[in-house]
């Protein structure tokens, strides 16, 4: 039974947003609903800081009401603040002075997970998510409990690089269990949406969905998740930093100028909200050739590791550009999983040793910043 967005409408106009029983939809705080192939609904709520422990409880009950209707397979609802027009602005830093930090708000942790790490850059196209998912593999071969978030929702590159099909089962209510994936815990967009949906959504929506996977997924007990983000400093990133207490960012970029230029603005973004910067990763440091073994420096050499000196931030190390990575990526049979014995492999388990031991000498579970989004 195919769900219509007309469906959900009529189901939350049952939903009262105040004492003067104004309906949730014609409160105008409802964002644009959403109704995917397999009959999961996506909206979110939107509402004034000073709000949310009120509208908590619409939230909840707006859940119930489409989890109720036949068909519905799950549901993602979330609330979202942003900066009304009529609020003051933002306090103006003094001439010559920075941005002043967010002001750190108090937000729960995962329960059961002691760090999440965010694994970000600055731009696309720098090899972000088969680090992120090497990394995540190289650091369940430590022993250490792992789970990994795909939280690129306009372009979900986990399913495809571990190889899994198939979507995650619904543990009771709208709480999913993790895909399982070279034992490591996994979560997509890309499981809950056809393989070739586009993802045509604004913000809210982002941050919904961002939300929902993060809150409700069993992921147990973790002694990391690490997040592969999207590339940029928009919603995902804020998503993350505001509603998440962060242990840390990685920051992934190559050597090349213009692919720096970004990684800066990526690590800046994370200091103003906050979050420490646990180290900078160099990919396609170097091209080795498959055939005679020698290297090229296609795009440069050392760039991330001067840059990471520069911004007084850990270097954590250089991965190749090589066929072999590409190759296990694309086949969905990650390299630190599927060649351990290989030379690529004891790379990345080498910048998971040093990421775990920055990690673990950082405070765990900090507290979220306080985000307000112009």
């Amino acid at each position: 039974m195919a769900i219509t967005r007309d469906d959900v409408i009529q189901a939350l106009s049952t939903v009262a947003v105040d004492g003067g029983g104004t309906t949730l939809p014609a409160s105008g705080r409802l964002s644009q609903v959403v109704v995917d192939p397999t009959n999961r609904v996506m909206f979110s709520i939107q509402i004034d800081p000073s709000e949310a422990e009120r509208f908590e409880r619409v939230r909840r009950e707006a859940e119930g009401r489409i989890l109720a209707m036949p068909g519905v397979s799950g549901v993602f609802a979330s609330l979202t603040s942003e900066r009304g027009p009529n609020a003051p602005p933002p306090r103006q830093p003094a001439p010559g002075a920075g941005a002043p930090p967010a002001p750190p708000r108090t937000g729960p942790a995962l329960p059961g997970v002691r760090h999440i790490v965010a694994v970000a850059s600055g731009k696309g196209g720098v090899g972000k998510s088969t680090t992120a998912c090497n990394l995540a593999l190289a650091l369940h071969a430590q022993g250490l409990r792992v789970g990994l978030l795909d939280a690129d929702i306009y372009g979900p590159s986990v399913p495809k690089l571990f190889g899994i099909e198939g979507k995650p089962r619904v543990i009771e209510g709208k709480v999913l269990e993790p895909m399982q994936g070279y034992g490591i815990k996994v979560m997509s967009i890309g499981f809950l949406i056809e393989a070739d949906s586009a993802m045509i959504w604004r913000g809210p929506m982002v941050q919904s969905a961002i939300t929902q996977m993060l809150r409700d997924v069993a992921w147990g007990d973790l002694d990391i998740l690490v997040v592969d983000m999207p590339p940029g400093t928009g919603d995902a990133q804020l998503t993350m930093a505001q509603s998440t207490p962060l242990s840390g960012a990685v920051i992934v970029s190559t050597p090349q100028d213009l692919a720096l230029i970004d990684a800066r603005r990526a690590v800046s973004m994370f200091k103003k909200v906050s979050v420490p910067i646990l180290g900078v990763i160099e990919n396609m440091a170097t091209f080795i050739c498959p055939h005679c073994g020698g290297t090229s420096d296609i795009f440069g050499h050392g760039g991330a590791r001067t840059e990471a000196a520069r911004l007084e931030v850990p270097f954590l190390g250089e991965v190749p550009l090589t066929m072999v990575i590409r190759e296990t990526s694309d086949a969905g049979r990650p390299v630190v999983a599927t060649d351990q014995a290989g030379p690529q492999a004891e790379i990345y388990r080498g910048i998971a040793r040093t990421l775990w031991s920055n990690l673990e000498g950082a405070p765990a579970g900090r507290a979220a910043p306080r985000i307000v989004i112009e």
